[in-house]
């Protein structure tokens, strides 16, 4: 993938990577505008049914930020947000857009204020201040549709320009879950646990088989990894030669006794 902003297709499924700056005019391939996003996302195939968007992005424009967000938010497909790396400033709103908000484990959310450059007499400086207020509340009605925590509490959070480590975002409702290698060796386990079962009780009275509900394992080709290898350590223990037998051993002779039975 030569550019870090790109929307592929898989089956039922879109990916949008939004790995550079959010900007209305994009001079490099990393940029990425709403208009462009807009145009892609009205030619995707109405049987996608998920779209996937990757960010990594340190921000950008606001006004571009807040009409992705809107976009993906009114899409009728399902929209999965991830963040793959820093999800900051406007690309922390965009983020908010997922019906799933999914932070891996190494990620972050930056959070703050709008804040622009200005130049201009005393009544310009303070109707840009009011300005930025507003533009401020916008992204605030953005996260308050999701985090469970009061506005007061959040403009805390946007006054101290807050970084915020994937616990903290779960905790307060900015993501739905995170991904760790440890759920996922722990997934992986189960599965093949039950797989392992399925097998040895296919000839016994049938028992319902079940994954831990906590455990989930996202990727479909992690998924066809986990049975083939289980496949494969099954098949390994069927043919495994048994034991050899233990020799039967023969009765020990009681020599005492023999001496017995002669004399008498």
């Amino acid at each position: 993938m030569n550019k870090y902003y790109a929307l592929l297709t898989n089956g039922n499924e879109a990916d949008v990577y939004i790995f550079g700056d959010i900007t209305s005019w994009e001079w490099y391939d990393n940029d990425v505008s709403s208009y462009t996003l807009s145009k892609e996302l009205q030619e995707l195939s109405p049987d996608i049914e998920t779209i996937n968007v990757h960010i990594n992005s340190y921000g950008g424009e606001v006004a571009e930020g807040l009409a992705i967000y809107n976009l993906l938010k009114n899409h009728k497909a399902k929209v999965r947000t991830i963040v793959d790396g820093f999800a900051c400033s406007i690309a922390s709103v965009i983020f908010m857009a997922g019906d799933e908000r999914i932070m891996n484990n190494a990620s972050m959310l930056f959070i703050h204020n709008a804040w622009t450059t200005v130049s201009g007499n005393a009544n310009e400086l303070r109707k840009e201040a009011d300005d930025l207020e507003k533009i401020t509340q916008a992204a605030v009605n953005a996260y308050m549709a999701h985090v469970n925590i009061t506005e007061d509490r959040l403009k805390e959070l946007l006054d101290n320009e807050s970084w915020l480590l994937p616990d903290e975002a779960l905790e307060m409702g900015f993501a739905t879950s995170i991904i760790s290698e440890n759920i996922t060796n722990k997934a992986a386990a189960s599965a093949r646990k039950a797989l392992f079962d399925l097998f040895k009780n296919k000839n016994k009275p049938a028992k319902i088989i079940s994954f831990n509900s906590d455990l989930t394992v996202t990727n479909l080709e992690e998924i066809k990894d986990i049975v083939k290898q289980a496949l494969e350590e099954i098949n390994a223990s069927a043919k495994e030669p048994d034991k050899a037998p233990k020799p039967e051993q023969k009765p020990v002779e009681n020599k005492t006794k023999k001496l017995f039975e002669s004399l008498f």
